[in-house]
């Protein structure tokens, strides 16, 4: 079937000499239209790498020239396509302000159509280096402010890529009892059992707020935990490159020797992955209690009842 093609000085028709020249105009002005707006097509795929015969989940063999197990090779999992693709909607969806380079949500896709090449690149060889999260205070509730670390439009794109592969490998083992940044799970469903355990006659509780906690995160102690469960020291090392990144205050850059800023997509799940240690101790002395986030409120029977029982 011939392809109409659109009129052109010199050339009327798409018959003749002219005829792949005036093809090419046609695959040119398609590859225009479909990098504007909403059609812009995000060069995310895996271009440049040698084909991969392998069937859909079977692992690496020695044949393929790589022995490494599945969780050596997270880094490949954070830039695949779809992968890529979706944490990019979702950063889209979220919106929220740029970070210390200017750089807007609408402006990140050309910026990745611009340069995913590089960054991937740079992500899969473990040499891409963040930038400095700015700092932004906002008034709390009960008096005082809460400062946050809010990072490049693009650095946020990529920790919620590694969110995506790491929040299904720890998430699951994480306990019942913890409700803060978890799928499925909300500040209700923390409600709800705190509810359950009162009409369980449970009536004495310490409610615990773990002051300052994500300002005093030992970078130390959290990579030495993800370390138990993660083994590709690429996704180890961006993840200290970010805790490390600093922050920039009045626009001057802050080297930081501790904590997790609030305001990127991984933080909480680096807080929960320490905060884990503190349930799973809570659960081994047999104590009822909810957390969310750095909230913790165990719960016990009064004395009187205790008496009772």
């Amino acid at each position: 079937m011939a392809t109409r093609l659109p009129e052109t000085e010199g050339s009327a028709s798409g018959e003749g000499p002219n005829r792949r020249e005036s093809e090419s105009a046609v695959s040119l002005e398609r590859a225009r239209h479909q990098k504007s707006g909403e059609q812009l097509e995000l060069p995310l795929g895996t271009r440049g790498e040698a084909p991969d015969n392998r069937r859909s989940g079977e692992a690496p063999t020695a044949a393929s020239g790589d022995e490494r197990s599945g969780n050596d090779l997270l880094m490949e999992r954070v830039v695949e396509r779809d992968n890529a693709k979706a944490a990019l909607k979702r950063v889209r969806q979220n919106k929220g302000s740029p970070g210390v380079d200017g750089m807007s949500v609408d402006e990140l896709p050309k910026h990745l159509v611009d340069n995913w090449e590089t960054i991937r690149a740079q992500l899969l060889a473990g040499t891409y280096q963040p930038t400095p999260v700015r700092e932004v205070e906002i008034p709390k509730s009960g008096g005082g402010v809460r400062k946050l670390g809010i990072p490049s439009v693009l650095d946020r794109f990529i920790q919620q890529c590694i969110l995506q592969v790491l929040q299904p490998m720890f998430d699951p083992t994480f306990s019942e009892h913890s409700h803060g940044f978890r799928p499925g799970r909300s500040a209700h469903d923390a409600v709800r059992e705190a509810q359950k355990y009162i009409q369980e006659g449970k009536r004495v509780v310490a409610d615990v707020d773990l002051e300052k906690f994500f300002d005093n995160v030992n970078f130390d102690v959290l990579l030495g935990r993800l370390a138990k469960r993660i083994k590709d020291k690429r996704m180890l090392g961006l993840i200290r490159r970010y805790l490390e990144a600093g922050i920039m205050v009045n626009g001057v850059v802050m080297e930081r020797y501790q904590g997790t800023p609030q305001g990127g997509p991984l933080s909480p799940l680096l807080a929960n992955v320490l905060l884990d240690e503190v349930d799973k101790e809570l659960e081994r002395r047999g104590l009822s209690f909810v957390r969310y986030a750095d909230d913790l409120a165990p719960r016990r029977r009064g004395r009187e009842a205790e008496m009772a029982n």
